[in-house]
């Protein structure tokens, strides 16, 4: 059953509530500070992200498994490669890199983890994840190798999203990449998303309150707060 999936779409097609995405990076995550962790996260938070490009063996699973001992909120592996699938989470952001064109990411590293995730009961959403130019260069560029797509040619990013739902995605996710300058504009988040059937999630560079709410105007039907979060200063900017 599609339990996160349909939780999605429902809350989009009812246009409530909101939904914010709260990414942790296992790496950066202590599990002494879980419970002042979930003090701090606010009240609209609906879904709590686990993912990095890079993860050390073993950490993503221990992650997992300490959320949810503190949280009933749903939990997304969103993976950086196919040695962070585990079967802790709820679900599983089945990524494939469109915006860029190389093989490793937009079907080997998935076809890499068929074998663990066949025999894992794990809710698995196809998703187009697409980078988008943040003014600096981020991990998801470095490690893919790949240079993400200008935003000043809003028809590329808008084509390149249609292709994903075209394909079959079931999401489409635009990043700027972690620790941006600046996040994805509202020009082309409402681009995409009236280009689009399927829910719009966004991410990387938003650091306000204001960003925050300018993303949701602009149509993001998810945002995805992180860097942000992790240095504590997003809830009093």
């Amino acid at each position: 059953m599609k339990q996160v999936l349909n939780g999605i779409f429902e809350a989009v097609e009812n246009q409530r509530p909101q939904l914010l995405a709260v990414l942790i990076d296992p790496d950066k995550f202590e599990e002494k500070d879980i419970a002042r962790f979930f003090k701090q996260i606010p009240v609209i938070t609906t879904h709590i992200f686990v993912g990095g490009s890079t993860v050390e063996a073993g950490k993503t699973e221990a992650c997992i498994r300490a959320i949810k001992n503190h949280s009933d909120l749903p939990v997304i592996i969103f993976p950086g490669d196919h040695s962070q699938v585990t079967s802790e989470a709820d679900a599983l952001l089945f990524l494939s890199l469109l915006s860029g064109r190389n093989p490793e990411y937009l079907i080997e590293q998935q076809v890499r983890s068929i074998r663990r995730l066949r025999n894992m009961d794990l809710e698995i959403i196809p998703t187009g994840y697409i980078l988008v130019d943040g003014g600096k260069e981020c991990a998801v560029q470095r490690v893919s190798k790949t240079a993400p797509l200008c935003q000043k040619e809003p028809e590329v990013i808008v084509d390149t999203a249609l292709a994903g739902q075209y394909s079959g995605k079931r999401l489409i996710y635009l990043e700027a990449g972690s620790g941006a300058i600046y996040p994805v504009g509202p020009e082309i988040i409402s681009l995409v998303k009236n280009a689009l059937s399927v829910p719009l999630i966004v991410g990387g560079g938003i650091r306000s309150k204001e960003q925050l709410e300018l993303a949701y105007e602009a149509g993001a039907d998810m945002v995805v707060i992180g860097t942000a979060f992790e240095n504590g200063n997003f809830f009093n900017s």
